[in-house]
């Protein structure tokens, strides 16, 4: 039997989940539009190698392409581990090649809007989704059927 004090918790849970895997996915989405869209790739590659990143011709369209669908799977609540761990590979690169030697605060070139990103893609791969998500209604019920055949 689920007490009151259960449910409010485990909803709250889901509602914080959803806020989070939204306002990280918006993040995300956009920086990865920026970099097809206002940019363009040719000036991401460009950018890229001027910061040192390894194959920019590569890298430019593949952290574009993740940041956008990556961000658009956190705010639909899909595929949330997976996203969220290559999120936060994506960051954890961008810092040790990029950030990092410029300290933490953004206003210099710092890690800190990276981190901040990229431990919350990472909190949302260890959390889950919630039940406010496409995985739940995909897989929460799938996982349901299992537990009743069980």
């Amino acid at each position: 039997m689920v007490t009151a004090a259960a449910h409010r918790s485990s909803t709250l849970r889901d509602l914080g989940l959803l806020i989070a895997r939204v306002v990280l996915g918006v993040v995300f989405a956009a920086h990865g539009a920026q970099k097809f869209w206002q940019f363009g790739l040719g000036a991401t590659s460009q950018n890229f190698a001027g910061m040192g990143v390894p194959m920019p011709e590569l890298a430019a369209p593949v952290v574009a392409a993740l940041e956008l669908i990556g961000g658009i799977a956190l705010v639909l609540g899909l595929l949330t581990p997976w996203a969220g761990i290559l999120l936060a590979i994506d960051m954890l690169v961008a810092a040790v090649l990029v950030h990092a030697s410029a300290g933490i605060f953004v206003d210099g070139g710092g890690w800190e809007l990276v981190g901040a990103l990229g431990a919350g893609a990472l909190a949302l791969a260890a959390a889950g989704a919630g039940r406010i998500s496409l995985d739940h209604a995909i897989l929460g019920r799938r996982s349901g059927r299992r537990s009743a055949r069980a």
